[in-house]
C-alpha cells in the first residue's frame, strides 16, 4: 500500500538512515530469530497454544465453554440427570431431607427448575419469558431464574421455555439439553449434518445481497490463499513457506484476540466472520513474499560475490536491511488507518473490528520478522542439506570416493554453511574449530549433540508417560476441555445455587416432595433455527472483562497459568493430534539437523598395511640412523612454513637421528606424520613405504606427500640421470587442493600443469550471452573462435537443440553355441527382456535410467549395447555399475546360467575410439547448432563471401573427408574447440575422439545470407564427477552457469554444456573456413605463433657510445654457459 500524499522519502524502498527508525530494530530481531530458529519456533508455538486455550476458556465462548462438547463443560443427556430428591413435612421436622419422599404423608410432588443464562451475553440481550403457570421463586443472582413446577406439568413447562425470545431482534435463547431429540447421534457425521443444516438455515434467513457479498468475499479470500501458494511455489517452496505464512497469520489472530479481550473490547463474531475475508483480501500476503524474494536474492548475491560469510542468517539480515523499511512502512500505514477506524464514532461493530484488525497486523508484523524468518532459515538450511546430500551421492555413484565427494559437496554448498566457511581450503578447519560443529551459528561437539538428542527424546517420553499415568486419576470436572455428552453429571451442592428458593418453599409450611434439577443452561441464537438443531459453537459476543476469571494470565502467576494451559493443550482431543503431527515433523527435521551436525568429515582409519611393510631381510644387527643430508623437501626435517605447505608435523628434530627400526615402528603405530621429510624420503627410497601410501600416511598434508614423492623420484638410482632435476624443476606443486585429486582424479601426484586459459566471445546461444572458456596452447584458436562468435551474434546468435541423451556401455558375453546366443539376443530384444533389464539396471542408481538395449551377434559372442541417461554426470561409472547388475541378473535369475561374461566393455560402446556406431546411433548428448550470418557480415567481418564459403565447405569438409574415408570427421577443426573446452571444464580429454564427431553444413539462403549448422551426435560431457570437482574447472562451469547437478531436473546442466560446446564449434568452424577461403590461415598463424620469445641472452646491449653492438656467436655461447653454471 502506497499513498501519494506521503512524503517522497517514505515512498522509497531504502530511505536515508535518519528517516529509518524501523530497520535496525527489526534487523536485530530477525538475526536473533535466525540464529536460534528452533527456540523461536517453540516459544511462539507455546504462546500461541496458551492463547488458544485461554481464548476457548475465557474469551470467545464464555465461561466454561468448549467447542468440543455441545454446550459447555458438561452437556447433560437428560434433564433429570443429576437430580436430587428432597422432602419437607411434619415427619422431617419441617426441614429439608434427602431421599425420604415416601415418609411424608400428603406431600405435593413438585419440581424445582433453575434456568441459567451466561452473564456476559445476558448484558446485551435480555430474555423475554412467556407467561407460565409455574411459580417463580427468588434466585441467587440475576443470571438465574428459578420456578416451582408441579411434577405432572413439567413436560409442558419445559416445552414452553425451550426457546425464549430476547429483546434483540431475530435472536432467541435456546435451552441446552442433550435429550431434546431422543436418540440423537453426537458423532462426527451428526455434527457435520448439524453444521450444514445450520448454515443452510442461516442462508435462508439472510438477504440475497448479503449472501452474494459474503460468497464473493470468501471466494476472494481463498483465491488469495491460492495466490500465496503459487507465488511461494515460484520461489521454490511447494508447501512449507505458504503454510508458514498462514500459520503465522493464525497465531497473530490468536494473540490479537486475547489482547483485545484483555483490553475490554467485545467482538461480534458475526461481524468478524463477515469482515475477516475482506481484511485478508485487502492486506494480502505480499509482505512475506517480498521478504522471501529478498532473502533468496541476498543469498544469490553473496554467492556471486564469493562472500565467505554467506550464512543463511546473513542473507536474512541483508534482506531485512534491503526491504525491511518498505514492509514495516506498509504495516504502519495500514495499522494507522485501522486505528482511525477504531477511534471513529461509527457504531455497528466497525470500531471493534478495526481495533482487532489493528492488533492482528501488529502481531503479524512481529511474527513476520521472528516466526516466519525462523522457518525460512530452517527451510533454506534443509534445502542446503538436501543439495549437499544429492551432490555427494551423485559423485559417489559416479565413482568418486566418499571423502572427495564430501569435500566437493561442502565446497559447493549454498548458502554456505558454517562448516564450509570454517574450511581452510585444504580440508582442515580453522584453529579452535576442529572440535566443534556448527549448527545454525552455534558450535557444539558431536558428543554434545548426541547427549542433547537423548535428553530431549527421553524428556518427551517421560512427560507423555506421566500424563498417561495421571489421566485415570483426574476428575472429570478438572478440565472443561475433555468433558463429553453422555457422561454422568457431577453431583452439585444444591444449596449453592438453590438456597433462596428452598428457603422460600420452606416458609410456606406445606408438605412437599421436591425434585431439584440441576441448572439448565441457555444460549443466544438465531430465532429461525430449531433449538435442537443449532450447533452451540455459534456464540457471537466476547465476554466482558469481568468474566475473565484468569485475568492475570500474562501478569500474575505466569508460570502456573502457562503450565496449566499447556497441559490442557496436551489433553485437548484436537490439539493432541496436531502435537503428534508436529512431533513427527520435528523428528524428520531433527534428523536433518543431526546429520548436518555430523557432517564434519571423520576420515576412516588408515588401512592396516603393516604386513605390506614387513622387512623380509634378516635382522640387522647394526642399527642404521637416518641422517639428513641435502634434503630440499622441507629443510632438515623441521616444520616448513605454512606458505610452503609441506613441512612435517614435528616442530623440532629429535635430539639424535632416529634409527631405521624406530622409524619403521612409528609407521606401524600410525605415527608416520611425526617423521621428518628426510626420514620419509629415506624410508620410501628403501621400499619401507610404498610410494602411493604417502597421502594416507600424511593425510592432513597431502602437499607434503607430493614434495616427498618428488624427492624420492629425483633420488631413484635407476632413473636418476633423467629425473634428478624433478625436485628443483619448474613443475609447480604448491598451493593446490590435493584433497580433491586424491582418490578421484590422479595417483602418484608430483605436481600440476598450468595451461593458458582464454575466453572467446561473448557468444549468444539460445538468447543468452556466454564467454567460452578455452584451455589451449595453440595460438589464434581463441581469437578465431571470438571472430566467429562476433559474426554469429551479428545474425542474432546461435540456436541449438538436443536430439538425444544417452551414455552407452557395450559388454561382450559368450555362450556355448550360436543357438543359445540367438536365444539370448531374442530375449534381450523382447518386451519382457527389455523390462527386466531396465528393472535390474535402474535399481543401481537414482539417476541412471536405461533407455534401450541393442544386441549384435558374432558367432557365439553377444554384444549388448546398453544406453541410459545419467543425470548431470558423464556417467561411465554409473552405467558400468548398472550394466554389471543387469548382466548378473540375466545370468542368475533370467535363465542364462551358461552365459560367460567376457568383459563389461566389449568395444561396442564405443568409448574413446573412432566408431561408426557412435556417428550413427549417437552417444552422450546429440546436439545440432545453427546460425544465420548476414551477407554483409560475411564480407566485412569474415573477409569472404557466401558462395566461396559454401563451395569450400563442400569440397573440403564433405568431399575431402569422404576421400580420406573419415568417420564423423566432416568438419574443419571441431576437435580443436572441443578439446579446449574439455580441458577448461574438467571433461575427460580422451573422449574428444568421439565427442568431436561433427558434420558442418553451409548453404545460401534465398536472401543471400549464409546458413551454417553443425551436427554433433556424440558429445560426452558432465557437470559433476571427474575433473569437474577440481576448483579451477568448477569455476569455469560456474561461469557458464552449469556447475554441479541441476537443482530440479538432473541432466539439464550437462545438456546445456553440450549446447554451449556445439555453438562454440559452430563459431570455430565459421571462422576457420572463412580464413581458408580468404587465404588468411597461414598469415595469421605466422603472425601469432612464430614470434621469437624475448630472453636476456638475445637482447642486445648498448655500446660505449650508446650504439647497439651485435651479439657474436661466442658471446651467446658464453652467456649460455654462464647461465648453466649458475643453474648448477
Amino acid at each position: 500500500m502506497q499513498l501519494p500524499i506521503l512524503p517522497q522519502f517514505l515512498l522509497t524502498k531504502r530511505p536515508p538512515p535518519q528517516w529509518d527508525p524501523f530497520t535496525p530494530g527489526f534487523k536485530r530481531l530477525s538475526k536473533s530469530a535466525c540464529t536460534h530458529p528452533i527456540h523461536t519456533i517453540v516459544i511462539i508455538a507455546i504462546l500461541a497454544s496458551t492463547s488458544y486455550v485461554s481464548m476457548l476458556e475465557h474469551s470467545l465462548f464464555g465461561k466454561g465453554f468448549s467447542v468440543f462438547n455441545y454446550g459447555g463443560a458438561h452437556k447433560r443427556a437428560d434433564v433429570m440427570e443429576g437430580k436430587v430428591e428432597l422432602a419437607l413435612g411434619q415427619e422431617t421436622g419441617w426441614k429439608w431431607e434427602e431421599n425420604v419422599a415416601g415418609k411424608v404423608s400428603g406431600a405435593q410432588n413438585m419440581v424445582l427448575v433453575s434456568l441459567q443464562f451466561p452473564e456476559p451475553t445476558l448484558g446485551n440481550s435480555s430474555p423475554v419469558f412467556p407467561e407460565v403457570s409455574a411459580q417463580e421463586l427468588p434466585s441467587e443472582d440475576s443470571t438465574t431464574r428459578v420456578y416451582s413446577v408441579p411434577q405432572d406439568e413439567l413436560p409442558g413447562f419445559l416445552a414452553s421455555v425451550q426457546a425464549v425470545d430476547s429483546d434483540e431482534p431475530k435472536r432467541q435463547w435456546v435451552m441446552q439439553i442433550g435429550d431434546l431429540r431422543q436418540g440423537r447421534n453426537t458423532g462426527l457425521a451428526a455434527r457435520i449434518t448439524d453444521a450444514a443444516s445450520n448454515v443452510w438455515k442461516l442462508v435462508q434467513n439472510a438477504e440475497t445481497l448479503d449472501i452474494v457479498i459474503m460468497v464473493l468475499g470468501y471466494l476472494s479470500m481463498h483465491l488469495t490463499f491460492v495466490s500465496l501458494f503459487v507465488s511461494m511455489r515460484k520461489l521454490g517452496s511447494k508447501v512449507w513457506l505458504g503454510a508458514t505464512v498462514l500459520i503465522s497469520s493464525t497465531f497473530a489472530f490468536l494473540f490479537a484476540s486475547v489482547v483485545t479481550h484483555r483490553l475490554g473490547v467485545p467482538i461480534n463474531m458475526v461481524l468478524l466472520s463477515e469482515g475477516l475475508p475482506f481484511l485478508v483480501v485487502t492486506i494480502g500476503f505480499e509482505k512475506p513474499i517480498i521478504l522471501t524474494r529478498a532473502v533468496l536474492d541476498a543469498s544469490v548475491n553473496q554467492r556471486k560475490k564469493g562472500s565467505g560469510s554467506s550464512f543463511t542468517q546473513s542473507a536474512v539480515v541483508a534482506a531485512v536491511q534491503e526491504v525491511g523499511f518498505q514492509i514495516v512502512r506498509d504495516y504502519v500505514i495500514e495499522i494507522a488507518i485501522l486505528a482511525i477506524g477504531a477511534a471513529s464514532g461509527v457504531q455497528g461493530g466497525l470500531r471493534q473490528f478495526c481495533f482487532l484488525a489493528g492488533w492482528i497486523l501488529t502481531f503479524d508484523c512481529i511474527l513476520l520478522f521472528t516466526f516466519y524468518t525462523a522457518i525460512l532459515s530452517v527451510k533454506l538450511e534443509i534445502n542446503r542439506i538436501k543439495r549437499h546430500v544429492a551432490l555427494r551421492k551423485a559423485l559417489e555413484e559416479d565413482g568418486v570416493s566418499r571423502r572427495v565427494a564430501e569435500n566437493v559437496a561442502r565446497a559447493n554448498e549454498w548458502p554456505r554453511s558454517p562448516i564450509a566457511s570454517n574450511d581452510n581450503g585444504d580440508g582442515s578447519e580453522s584453529e579452535g574449530d576442529s572440535e566443534g560443529t556448527a549448527v545454525f551459528g552455534k558450535k557444539v561437539k558431536d558428543s554434545s549433540i548426541v547427549r542433547f538428542k537423548v535428553l530431549m527424546i527421553t524428556g518427551f517420553f517421560a512427560v507423555n508417560i506421566a500424563n498417561l499415568l495421571r489421566l485415570p486419576f483426574m476428575e472429570s470436572s478438572s478440565s472443561g476441555l475433555i468433558a463429553n455428552v453422555g457422561q454422568p453429571a457431577p453431583q452439585l451442592d444444591i444449596y449453592t445455587f438453590a438456597a433462596k428458593p428452598l428457603d422460600a418453599l420452606l416458609n410456606m409450611k406445606q408438605p412437599l416432595a421436591l425434585t431439584v434439577l440441576q441448572p439448565i443452561d441457555y444460549e443466544l441464537r438465531y430465532n429461525t433455527v430449531h433449538p435442537s438443531d443449532v450447533h452451540p459453537g455459534y456464540t457471537d459476543i466476547y465476554g466482558e472483562p469481568g468474566s475473565y476469571d484468569d485475568s492475570a494470565l500474562f501478569v500474575d502467576g505466569m508460570g502456573s497459568k502457562m503450565v496449566d494451559s499447556i497441559l490442557k493443550s496436551i489433553e485437548d482431543p484436537i490439539l493432541s493430534k496436531w502435537i503428534v503431527v508436529a512431533l513427527i515433523i520435528s523428528l524428520f527435521l531433527n534428523g536433518y539437523l543431526f546429520n548436518a551436525a555430523r557432517w564434519t568429515l571423520k576420515e576412516p582409519s588408515h588401512e592396516d598395511y603393516a604386513e605390506q611393510q614387513k622387512d623380509s631381510s634378516p635382522a640387522i644387527k647394526v642399527e642404521e640412523r637416518i641422517i639428513t643430508v641435502n634434503c630440499t623437501c622441507g629443510g632438515k626435517g623441521r616444520k616448513a612454513t605454512k606458505a610452503a605447505g609441506h613441512g612435517n608435523d614435528a616442530d623440532f628434530l629429535p635430539d639424535e637421528p632416529r634409527t631405521l627400526s624406530e622409524c619403521e615402528a612409528m609407521i606401524k603405530e600410525k605415527r608416520g606424520h611425526e617423521l621428518t621429510n628426510a626420514e620419509l624420503v629415506e624410508l620410501t627410497s628403501r621400499g619401507k613405504i610404498a610410494g602411493y601410501m604417502l597421502e594416507k600416511i600424511l593425510d592432513t598434508n597431502k602437499e607434503r606427500a607430493v614434495a616427498i614423492r618428488r624427492a624420492v623420484i629425483s633420488r631413484t638410482p635407476a632413473t636418476k640421470t633423467l629425473t634428478a632435476s624433478l625436485e628443483r624443476s619448474g613443475l609447480p606443486y604448491e598451493n593446490y587442493d590435493y584433497d580433491r585429486v586424491h582418490g578421484a582424479c590422479c595417483e602418484n601426484v608430483v605436481g600440476y600443469l598450468p595451461l593458458p586459459l582464454g575466453v572467446a566471445g561473448p557468444l549468444t546461444i539460445d538468447g543468452i550471452d556466454y564467454y567460452i572458456p578455452m584451455a589451449t596452447t595453440e595460438g589464434v584458436l581463441v581469437a578465431s573462435t571470438s571472430r566467429g562468435a562476433k559474426a554469429i551474434n551479428s545474425g542474432g546468435g546461435a540456436v541449438t537443440i538436443v536430439t538425444g541423451d544417452g551414455m552407452t556401455r557395450g559388454p561382450v558375453v559368450r555362450f556355448p553355441d550360436v543357438i543359445r546366443a540367438g536365444t539370448a539376443k531374442n530375449w534381450c530384444d523382447s518386451e519382457e527382456g527389455q523390462r527386466k533389464l531396465k528393472e535390474s539396471f535402474n535399481s543401481t542408481s537414482r539417476f541412471a535410467r536405461l533407455q534401450s538395449v541393442k544386441c549384435a551377434i558374432a558367432g557365439c559372442n553377444l554384444y549388448i549395447r546398453f544406453r541410459a541417461t545419467t543425470g548431470d554426470a558423464m556417467g561411465m561409472n554409473m552405467i558400468s555399475k548398472g550394466t554389471e547388475k543387469a548382466l548378473a541378473d540375466m545370468q542368475n535369475e533370467y535363465g542364462f546360467e551358461d552365459m560367460e561374461i567376457i568383459a563389461v566393455s566389449g568395444n561396442y560402446c564405443t568409448d574413446k575410439k573412432p566408431a561408426a556406431i557412435n556417428w550413427i546411433e549417437g552417444r552422450g548428448k546429440s546436439v545440432v547448432a545453427e546460425a544465420i550470418i548476414p551477407k554483409h557480415v560475411v564480407e566485412k567481418v569474415l573477409k569472404s563471401n557466401v558462395d566461396a564459403l559454401v563451395s569450400l565447405n563442400s569440397l573440403k569438409n564433405h568431399v575431402g573427408s569422404a576421400m580420406a574415408g573419415s568417420v564423423g570427421g566432416f568438419n574443419a577443426h571441431a576437435a580443436n574447440i572441443v578439446t579446449a573446452l574439455f580441458l577448461a571444464t574438467g571433461q575427460d580429454p580422451a573422449q574428444n575422439v568421439e565427442s568431436s564427431n561433427c558434420i558442418t553444413l553451409m548453404h545460401k539462403t534465398p536472401n543471400g545470407d549464409l546458413a551454417i549448422s553443425v551436427s554433433m551426435p556424440s558429445i560426452e560431457v558432465g557437470t559433476l564427477g571427474g575433473g569437474t570437482i577440481l576448483e579451477p574447472q568448477a569455476a569455469m562451469l560456474d561461469m557458464l552457469g552449469v556447475r554441479g547437478s541441476h537443482p530440479t531436473n538432473p541432466g539439464d546442466n550437462a545438456r546445456k554444456l553440450a549446447r554451449i560446446i556445439a555453438a562454440a564449434v559452430l563459431a570455430g568452424e565459421l571462422s576457420l573456413c572463412s580464413a581458408l577461403a580468404a587465404g588468411h590461415l597461414v598469415k595469421s598463424h605466422m603472425a601469432h605463433n612464430r614470434s621469437a620469445p624475448v630472453t636476456r641472452t638475445t637482447t642486445p646491449a648498448p655500446g660505449q657510445n650508446g650504439a647497439v653492438a651485435p651479439l657474436k656467436p661466442a658471446t651467446i655461447v658464453d652467456a649460455l654457459n654462464k647461465e648453466r653454471g649458475a643453474a648448477r
